[in-house]
């Protein structure tokens, strides 16, 4: 679901302004082309001006709602990043008070249209003129704070990392700095295809490892996978990318402990609660001894070997 390429959302000053000059330029060249007397030209002119308006707002107002993603469509992981980084209800009210919007538009072009064609005199049309833009400026004021609401929605929104969600899926947890980026660098080819998404002030790394035809995705997933109200949004987004999106997971444990192997053993578990069968990958084995991988291997076997791992991620696709 790429969410990367929603285009701004305007304020609703923006829209009316926009919406105006349009109209002025379309009755430039109406003046031009009009026919009949004086009065019925000057009638042409503002029903073109009056259309030319109508289409501008109600073309943009449907651009907005149908460059958001339809939220009740959307896979169980998108719908739950939503929810947990943005105000879904919200979110949902405020697209529909565009819709509303949009709808209103169209109803009073079509009241005033008609009025405009019902008049008999020349001072009568700049008043429904008038009282035209007046009114629809006033149904795009009435939702200047739900564009203002999208257009952060949108921000936000466009920060979602972009996955291949029919593509196999490997996500690699555990404690910072214990070599997960390092591991993720190993499997991937010589440039791999790495994505810093920017979701908070941080990112999340993704590669993708390829072996004949076949294509894995693979995911560094930062955080420590405390309580998830105690989450910061990209240990929410990791959290979920497990949870939702992983096919396998490797666990990587540190056995030179910058964190103690206890703890490490604790975020172990509490991983596999979330996806059970995790695969273990010991990282940093060049500068251990093979005695002290082989002993925790005894309780906790794994790959010390990234082409290994690399090969038995393979076999499970």
């Amino acid at each position: 679901m790429d969410m990367q390429n929603i285009p701004k959302v305007e304020t609703a000053d923006r829209l009316l302004d926009t919406a105006f000059r349009r109209g002025r330029d379309s009755a430039k060249l109406s003046k031009q082309k009009a026919r009949g007397d004086r009065f019925n030209k000057q009638k042409t002119v503002e029903l073109r001006k009056f259309a030319a308006a109508r289409k501008s707002l109600v073309d943009s107002l449907e651009r907005i709602l149908k460059s958001f993603p339809s939220f009740d469509q959307l896979s169980d992981f998108y719908k739950e990043l939503v929810k947990c980084t943005l105000d879904y209800r919200l979110l949902k009210k405020s697209l529909g008070a565009v819709n509303w919007a949009r709808k209103q538009v169209d109803e009073l072009h079509s009241v005033y249209a008609k009025r405009l064609k019902r008049a008999k005199y020349p001072d009568e049309l700049g008043k429904i003129r008038g009282e035209f833009y007046g009114r629809i400026s006033s149904v795009l004021k009435q939702v200047k704070n739900e564009l203002a609401m999208l257009e952060e929605a949108r921000k936000i929104m466009r920060g979602y990392p972009l996955f291949k969600q029919d593509m196999f899926t490997v996500a690699i947890a555990g404690f910072p700095n214990v070599g997960k980026t390092t591991l993720l660098s190993k499997l991937t080819p010589a440039k791999p295809e790495i994505a810093a998404y920017p979701f908070t002030t941080k990112g999340i790394n993704m590669g993708y490892a390829k072996s004949g035809s076949r294509i894995i995705q693979l995911v560094d997933t930062p955080g420590t996978l405390n309580r998830f109200d105690k989450m910061n949004n990209i240990e929410k987004q990791a959290y979920l990318v497990i949870k939702h999106l992983a096919d396998a997971v490797v666990y990587v444990f540190d056995l030179t402990e910058p964190y103690p192997l206890s703890d490490q053993i604790k975020l172990y578990k509490n991983v596999e609660r979330l996806k059970p069968g995790l695969l273990i990958y010991f990282s940093k084995a060049d500068i251990l001894e093979q005695e002290v991988i082989d002993k925790f291997r005894e309780k906790y076997p794994g790959f010390y070997d990234p082409e290994e791992l690399k090969n038995h991620l393979f076999s499970r696709t």
